[in-house]
């Protein structure tokens, strides 16, 4: 039992260790675009962020229960084992970080899942495989293209609202707007983001029979949404650089359309118990955004890179957790 607890501790400092990172990889998302469109000083943007985010984490606790029992029960693996996925995730992060890639925190915590469980049991059938493509496989089609499209039409009904008035004044109104857009962002984000480490604690909780069904304790939501708050009060300059202006130019409009319309995206994704990645839909927003100018205006070649991270974030999370759990598992 001593050594259980000991465990429990260590996973929960490893998650909020993973909700910090992805904090700071993740404000990016939220706040990239209000600071490349001068909506917002950095300052200001990551503090609104930072609140919103905290507040966006007490909304609900379904996707968490997706991702802490849905895929990989919490029977199928130990304490020592999900320990290992939170290690797999956090390195996956830190690099894609390094390098400004903005890839999926949601998707490398689900892949290391997945390939802990397969490397642990030596059972390829430990996966709920249906939960899997159903909840995951099929939001991540999904969500980036519903946020494309979503960016392209939003932006062209504005073009044809707006295309009357004074640039100088759509300017002016639309830098307002998106700090509520971006509000609106962070807020979501903090929605379903946080709810993917509450699902791992939770997870280690009942794995070591603390709580006797999968209910998100309140301390656990408390911890989630602040380790959050703290990471995105970092802020990832790469990242932000990336999203801001490496793929698209953005005017105050664009910036309020690609938000408005990830918001929405990840907001009826959440109502789905789905975990679905931030970065992906924020990304194709403003990609479609950019799209409703001309192709052109799109930065493909960086958008590439982009869309080889989304597709490898799953894999590579799940070889790197198998490749740790096997090489623990030669030591005990």
């Amino acid at each position: 039992m001593h050594s259980s607890l000991i465990i429990i501790v260590l996973i929960v400092i490893f998650a909020v260790v993973f909700d910090f990172i992805n904090g700071f990889h993740d404000t990016a998302t939220a706040v990239a675009t209000s600071i490349t469109t001068r909506a917002l000083t950095p300052r200001q943007a990551i503090i609104i962020c930072c609140i919103c985010n905290f507040t966006g984490a007490f909304m609900g606790t379904a996707v968490a229960k997706t991702v802490g029992d849905n895929i990989v029960s919490h029977t199928a693996i130990p304490q020592w084992v999900i320990m290992c996925v939170l290690i797999a995730c956090i390195m996956w992060n830190l690099l894609t970080w390094y390098y400004g890639i903005p890839s999926s925190s949601s998707h490398a915590l689900i892949g290391a899942l997945i390939g802990a469980g397969i490397a642990y049991n030596m059972n390829v059938n430990v996966v709920n495989w249906y939960n899997f493509f159903h909840s995951v496989v099929l939001w991540l089609i999904l969500s980036p293209l519903i946020g494309f499209i979503v960016g392209y039409i939003l932006m062209l009904i504005l073009n044809c609202i707006l295309k009357s008035h004074k640039r100088s004044v759509i300017n002016k109104v639309f830098l307002k707007l998106q700090i509520l857009a971006g509000a609106f962002m962070a807020l979501n984000h903090g929605a379903n983001d946080a709810q993917k480490s509450m699902g791992i604690i939770t997870m280690a909780l009942l794995s070591g029979g603390l709580i006797g069904s999968f209910e998100v304790p309140m301390w656990v939501i408390g911890l989630c949404a602040l380790s959050m708050a703290l990471g995105t009060s970092i802020g990832g300059k790469k990242i932000i650089k990336t999203m801001g202006s490496g793929m698209a130019k953005l005017t105050p409009v664009n910036g309020f359309v690609a938000q408005t319309g990830a918001a929405l995206v990840i907001l009826c994704a959440t109502l789905f118990h789905a975990p679905v990645s931030t970065t992906h839909i924020i990304t194709t927003s403003i990609m479609g955004v950019g799209a409703s100018k001309r192709l052109k205006s799109v930065k493909w070649g960086v958008a590439k890179q982009i869309v080889w991270a989304w597709v490898l974030t799953i894999p590579i999370t799940a070889i790197f957790s198998g490749i740790i759990i096997s090489l623990v598992k030669i030591f005990i």
